[in-house]
């Protein structure tokens, strides 16, 4: 949000920065337990034990193929987003490539979430009590 009203001739201050390595070290975080819960979970490593029946089932080929590799595209852009920004020569240009870049980001991240109205997401709830 704050890149958005940036755009508008606001100066890049210091919190900007520090929401900009937040944003950027939040998703690697995700990432790393992401990858982390890849390899630990049945789910997974039953899929990739058979990959060719796995692209046959709508749930398994998004766990184990599309999602991690939609969420690394996330953190990519985000990353690049991020590199782009330190080295804009001026305030709305840093604004611009974080605003483009992080929102992209983001769009893939909500793009890659098994939602329960998918047939991905339909299987397996959010929170297993």
């Amino acid at each position: 949000m704050r890149a958005f009203v940036g755009l508008r001739g606001k100066p890049w201050t210091q919190l900007d920065n520090r929401l900009g390595v937040i944003f950027t070290s939040v998703l690697d975080l995700n990432l790393l337990i992401g990858l982390l819960l890849f390899f630990l979970s049945d789910l997974t490593t039953g899929a990739l034990k058979d990959l060719g029946a796995a692209m046959g089932n709508d749930s398994l080929r998004f766990f184990a193929i599309e999602h991690w590799l939609i969420m690394l595209v996330a953190v990519v852009l985000a990353h690049v987003g991020w590199a782009r920004a330190k080295k804009a020569p001026d305030d709305r240009g840093k604004f611009k490539q974080v605003a483009i870049f992080f929102t992209l980001a983001l769009l893939v991240v909500l793009a890659a979430i098994p939602w329960p109205f998918l047939a991905a997401g339909a299987e397996r709830p959010w929170i297993r009590l």
